[in-house]
């Protein structure tokens, strides 16, 4: 290789110069452009396009007028091919980058148009599920692929190639093995995105605990707790573990508030106040309000409200006023229903309390349970034992 003579040094350097100013001129300029761009993102379509192509843009250009620049100087000709080369893998980057925000941006596009703010949510948690999960493997798709184009570019890749070709059946298998979490996430990520087990803010109780489904992303999900901790899920998990989702096809749950109370308690009185009770409040969607005796100890019964409402959320709170409304009531109107302890004394007949006379039956009406019975230790007991006589 012949050595530059200095009087070339000129003709190399003000090419260079040329094209250094002009690329940060036109740097500048883009990052501007996108500034401005950023206070009209939300409301412009044309804004959020060319806050999308001008970052890029602002890298990709400085490298076009440098490779230019560099095809005019009279450097040797093996400098200026490799000095080509890596401005070329330069510039494919930038368009594997300008490919990667522009899924971004129709991803944010979508999410916008589907807000999951409503209360009836299922049909945008639906497309914001799919759309970010999606999202997230054809971003790591593009790049995987830019990357692996740039690297092919190399001679030197392309004959190690060549060599482990002959290994490919152990380096397959040990590549496979390494990369398992991986490619078994992302698979689980479209799984997820096709069948939608789980969806953007769905109520789910994970390892027992309670949440909702804060974030989706292409390996992990982020499960909001109550306390607002949160659960950190490989995705995986959800495909090969049983977990309960409580918004999967409707908001709308039945829940129970126990009482127990004393043999004395006037049943009829009990669901007569219990109606009244979920009328009044508006958090009760007005489907199921039912009081039943569901077991009987040796001093007290358990009376089961059973009541529903729109979500999770709002049930909790309407359960917990049920509850605290009919102590109120009990307390009030029908002291002798709670619980009391008791010790048998011999008295004279003449103090005994004058017979009520029986009950009147309930109908079958108010005992109903609408799919929501619940099978307690003494039932099961009591079957198991009859089956053996």
């Amino acid at each position: 290789m012949s050595p530059i003579e200095w009087r070339d040094a000129v003709a190399i350097a003000w090419p260079l110069l040329v094209a250094l100013i002009l690329g940060w001129l036109m740097r500048r300029a883009l990052l501007a452009v996108a500034r401005r761009a950023r206070a009209h993102v939300q409301t412009r379509l044309r804004a959020r396009v060319v806050q999308v192509i001008a970052v890029p843009a602002a890298v990709a250009l400085p490298l076009f007028f440098l490779s230019i620049a560099v095809r005019g100087t009279p450097l040797p000709p093996e400098w200026i091919a490799r000095t080509q080369h890596w401005l070329g893998v330069g510039g494919l980057l930038c368009l594997t980058w300008l490919a990667v925000r522009a899924v971004g941006a129709v991803e944010r596009r979508i999410l916008r148009h589907n807000p999951v703010d409503d209360e009836d949510n299922l049909a945008a948690r639906r497309v914001q599920t799919q759309t970010r999960v999606l999202s997230r493997v054809l971003q790591i798709g593009i790049a995987l692929i830019g990357v692996a184009i740039a690297l092919m570019t190399f001679p030197a890749i392309r004959q190690v190639g060549a060599t482990l070709l002959a290994s490919a059946g152990i380096i397959g298998l040990v590549a496979g093995i390494a990369a398992k979490p991986v490619f078994g996430n992302l698979i689980a990520g479209l799984q997820i995105a096709i069948t939608q087990p789980i969806r953007i803010d769905d109520v789910v109780i994970v390892d027992g605990e309670w949440g909702r489904i804060a974030e989706i992303t292409s390996t992990y999900v982020v499960v909001r707790v109550w306390d607002e901790r949160r659960l950190i899920v490989p995705l995986q998990w959800f495909i090969q573990n049983p977990f309960q989702n409580w918004t999967r096809s409707s908001a709308q749950l039945l829940g129970t508030a126990f009482l127990w109370l004393d043999y004395r308690t006037p049943m009829a009185a009990v669901r007569a106040e219990l109606k009244r009770i979920c009328q009044s409040d508006e958090r009760w969607d007005g489907r199921v309000c039912v009081a039943q005796v569901t077991e009987t100890e040796q001093s007290t019964i358990q009376v089961r409200l059973l009541v529903s409402a729109r979500d999770s959320g709002t049930l909790f709170d309407l359960r917990c006023a049920v509850r605290e409304r009919m102590i109120d009531y009990l307390c009030a109107q029908h002291p002798h229903a709670l619980p009391l302890l008791r010790a048998d004394i011999a008295r004279h007949p003449a103090d005994a309390e004058p017979s009520q006379g029986p009950r009147d039956a309930p109908s079958g009406a108010e005992t109903s349970s609408p799919g929501a019975e619940d099978v307690n230790a003494a039932d099961v007991a009591a079957a198991r034992t009859g089956r053996r006589r």
